[in-house]
């Protein structure tokens, strides 16, 4: 069984459909017989590779929100990445594809068309993206993060399987608290607030964090993860905090194998509302202040609102932050029971088996092709 996987752009359909990888050849599929296709510069480039799996890679570049010369660029090589795409489907011959989104996605759905391969798409947010959009026609089945999906997706193709955590951040779940934080060099005796804004940063939530942390680090312990855009004026912001104060706050450009800890350790979490949100929140079932990125289509606003609605998040936008941050965070911090309220609202969304249940799903679409 041959599974080509097309995800790439971000974390937030990077790691599903890693996880996804992992979980196939925990069924049986070889790790030779899965091919990643991703697109040149992005985040995938490092994160395919580091997990094992073999990388192959195309041109393109977003064609929303962008200058009309920059969209036809990259219009432009996205048209020629198809015949790119075809030849690398006619050589490896998959017997399904699984995507979940990226600026590659619209060239590898034609050519997958072509070939009449079977396309299974994850939707890791609850509205689709431009790219997502595009290849649902396409598609045979789409697993969905929520049943709010139904909206944006056909009945007939959708099914619900949550977001399929990494297993190394769901097994950091189960960790002792006190031994998350001893990663961090952090104790117990404080509260602590875990802050990131994705793998290049939120430069909002990051000033504002800066401009709060003397108040915040007289009570509580800041993990922070700033990205690596805005890191070096995080870095050189650092230095500027007093020495009794800088002994509680731990910033970072990027975490990686610490992440799982960093959401154990917390007591609350500040982040954009991303895809990652709608299933690490509740695996670590950790209550969120919601930053949506505003020109990220409107998919970020769609995330946080299931989240906010279900009790285990509140929201934010980029201009109230200045203003309502710290009294935010002063406030949930204060009401420990309302704390805990929102914790086991976001544990209640918890999905366990999605991971699993993906990949059966990928299976099936795969084997029902084969026998036609």
């Amino acid at each position: 069984m041959k599974l080509l996987i097309c995800a790439g752009g971000t974390g937030g359909g990077i790691y599903p459909a890693l996880t996804a990888a992992s979980a196939l050849q925990k069924q049986g599929v070889n790790r030779d017989d899965l091919l990643w296709v991703g697109t040149r510069g992005e985040m995938e480039e490092k994160l395919v590779p580091r997990a094992g799996l073999r990388l192959e890679m195309i041109s393109g570049g977003p064609v929303v929100s962008v200058p009309p010369h920059v969209m036809i660029k990259n219009g432009l090589k996205l048209v020629w990445s198809i015949g790119a795409a075809s030849r690398l489907i006619r050589r490896f011959k998959p017997d399904a594809m699984l995507m979940t989104g990226g600026y590659m996605a619209a060239p590898v759905t034609v050519a997958a068309r072509l070939h009449r391969i079977p396309i299974v798409i994850f939707l890791p947010d609850v509205e689709p993206g431009s790219s997502v959009r595009f290849a649902l026609p396409s598609a045979q089945k789409v697993a969905c993060t929520s049943a709010d999906s139904a909206q944006f997706v056909p009945q007939e193709k959708m099914v619900v399987t949550g977001y399929p955590v990494r297993p190394e951040l769901r097994a950091t779940a189960k960790m002792d608290k006190s031994e998350a934080l001893a990663q961090f060099e952090l104790g117990v005796e404080r509260k602590t607030l875990f802050v990131f804004g994705g793998s290049r940063g939120a430069r909002n939530i990051n000033r504002a964090l800066m401009a709060i942390l003397p108040q915040l680090l007289t009570r509580f312990q800041v993990i922070h993860i700033s990205g690596t855009l805005t890191w070096p004026e995080v870095e050189a912001n650092a230095q500027t905090l007093p020495e009794e104060l800088r002994d509680w706050y731990r910033p970072y450009p990027y975490l990686h194998e610490e992440m799982g800890a960093a959401f154990r350790a917390a007591d609350l979490v500040v982040a954009r509302a991303g895809a990652s949100m709608l299933g690490e929140g509740p695996a670590f079932g950790v209550p969120a202040i919601l930053v949506p990125l505003a020109w990220a289509w409107r998919y970020q606003k769609v995330n946080a609102d299931y989240l906010t609605e279900r009790g285990a998040a509140l929201q934010l936008t980029d201009e109230t932050l200045a203003e309502k941050l710290l009294p935010m965070i002063l406030d949930l911090f204060d009401a420990p029971d309302r704390l805990a309220q929102m914790g086991a609202a976001a544990q209640a969304l918890d999905k366990p088996t999605a991971a699993d249940d993906l990949a059966k799903l990928i299976l099936g679409v795969a084997q029902g092709a084969a026998a036609t």
